[in-house]
């Protein structure tokens, strides 16, 4: 017993925390080997195809037509971090809109800012395969949301703009939430 105590009296304090977080680490390691914890590879539920609008507001561009095209590849980077090339499947652009009341102030008439004609509202559909979670899909290691900044670079353009819809579909699906992606944009 004399022996015991002895060597307790030897051990400092540091040793007591050492110690402590070796127990520790030895739990956590035991709990995630049963499955009792769940590490990050087993929250993915399942891997689909996600079709996402990003909007861009005030996008000046002087040119004839807009430099998106539907078909082309895009590079987006998430949060200002590179990304990957998505394919882009709609691109909506239109000139900037103003509201002007009626004298009767029933109704309101929105119409061309012919003050600004190089500034427009695009909305661009682009589709990329994602990690499904129990928290939504998962790009690149972004949660992409509605809100999520996003910019979009080709060879002689680079637009930001954020998420403004977000579907996960199936291979089934696939057509229908196309054509229903595609149908649905007004942009003003």
């Amino acid at each position: 017993m004399n022996k015991f105590i002895e060597i307790l009296k030897k051990i400092k304090p540091v040793d007591y925390i050492i110690i402590t977080f070796c127990i520790i680490a030895l739990c956590v390691g035991f709990y995630t080997y049963k499955g009792f914890r769940q590490t990050a590879e087993k929250q993915i539920e399942a891997t689909s195809k996600i079709v996402f609008k990003v909007f861009m507001r005030g996008v000046t561009f002087s040119g004839e037509e807009v430099p998106i095209k539907k078909g082309d590849k895009t590079f987006i980077s998430i949060r200002n971090v590179p990304y990957s090339d998505l394919d882009v499947i709609d691109v909506n652009a239109d000139r900037r809109k103003i509201v002007i009341p009626t004298l009767t102030g029933s109704k309101v008439v929105t119409v061309t800012d012919d003050a600004q004609p190089d500034l427009y509202d695009v909305v661009v559909t682009l589709t990329d395969t994602a990690k499904i979670t129990k928290d939504g899909a998962v790009v690149g290691g972004n949660k992409i949301k509605m809100g999520l900044p996003i910019t979009l670079e080709g060879a002689d353009y680079k637009f930001s703009g954020s998420v403004s819809d977000l579907k996960i579909i199936d291979a089934v699906d696939d057509e229908k939430v196309n054509r229903d992606m595609n149908t649905t944009d007004d942009v003003q």
